[in-house]
């Protein structure tokens, strides 16, 4: 993994977006070092793509504004376009090109010379393994291979910061992990990312920060550890069973009276939970449970996901972020 440092590549402060009486983004502010992996995770109608528009030029910005290394480029944001690749929602590439020759129209624009960007589209097409489609046309590939080569036209002029707008959105499973390989491949190689996704597992695998985003408003930002370690609000064992005893719940009353300091609850059939506010000795627990002639399968500690910081933070219910995914 890359060194992170202070060097910040992008800077928003204050940044907002209205339209008429409405408020899509709401006065926003967050850096963004070179070489880390930024993420911006919130459902949809959050403000996360509103927010990538404003930073790329794509849309006004109504207030607030935008550095690149520094410099205030608000009302000059063209002036960052060869320093930044966008990897937009739905693709801009052109059905009647082949791969090839989309890559290669894409570098003409950035004032590639011929020999560079015809160079440079056969090494992406190889990085991306899409050397075998590369004279097919783009309108024959599948959503996986689109989305790649999407990424890929992103990338012809080598830009010190990527943004990809909900990158495996809408592709199967096996895309969605080349994708995911890619991106941390494109950071190790030096690429700054900043990505906005609704898919909280995407996140927890990817990003170095996140930025959580609810209608218009960033909630909170923080390194991906630090959002797990403070949404830890118990430690939780689970103690697995071969099998579990007929009368359980006599088995789980006497484990409350003997260990008064922590709760225990089933999970399920042959599980259960041992909860406490404070680090837990299992030990003692193991032994009690071992004397009662229970033959104890496995024991391990339950650690907190991104999930469970994200809705102690925002007070969204996971579900509703998983109807969106669907």
């Amino acid at each position: 993994m890359l060194n992170k440092t202070n060097n910040i590549i992008l800077e928003v402060k204050d940044l907002t977006k209205k339209y008429d009486d409405f408020v899509a983004v709401n006065k926003i502010s967050f850096q963004i070092s070179k070489g880390e992996i930024f993420g911006f995770l919130g459902p949809n109608g959050a403000g996360k793509t509103t927010t990538i528009n404003m930073i790329i030029g794509m849309a006004k910005i109504s207030d607030g504004r935008v550095f690149y290394k520094g410099k205030d480029l608000t009302r000059n944001i063209k002036e960052a376009q060869n320093k930044i690749g966008v990897v937009a929602d739905e693709s801009n590439l052109y059905n009647e090109m082949s791969g090839f020759e989309n890559l290669c129209f894409c570098g003409s624009l950035y004032g590639l010379s011929k020999e560079t960007r015809e160079k440079r589209a056969a090494e992406l097409l190889k990085t991306f393994q899409l050397s075998d489609a590369a004279n097919k046309k783009f309108q024959a590939y599948s959503k996986g291979m689109k989305r790649k080569l999407t990424i890929a036209a992103s990338l012809i002029h080598e830009p010190e910061i990527l943004f990809l707008d909900e990158p495996t959105t809408g592709i199967d499973v096996a895309s969605s992990r080349q994708i995911r390989t890619l991106i941390k491949e494109l950071n190790r190689n030096g690429t700054t990312v900043f990505l906005t996704t609704h898919y909280i597992e995407e996140a927890e695998r990817l990003c170095d920060r996140v930025a959580f985003i609810n209608k218009a408003n960033i909630i909170r930002i923080d390194t991906v550890e630090k959002l797990l370690e403070d949404a830890k609000d118990n430690n939780i064992i689970e103690v697995i069973f071969e099998s579990l005893p007929s009368e359980k719940s006599l088995l789980l009353k006497r484990l409350n009276k003997k260990f008064p300091y922590v709760e225990c609850i089933f999970k399920n059939d042959n599980t259960i939970k041992v909860i406490s506010k404070k680090k837990i000795d299992i030990s003692p627990i193991v032994a009690f449970l071992s004397s009662e002639k229970l033959f104890i399968y496995e024991a391990k500690l339950i650690k907190p996901t991104l999930e469970d910081a994200f809705v102690k933070m925002t007070g969204i219910e996971i579900e509703h972020m998983k109807k969106e995914k669907k």
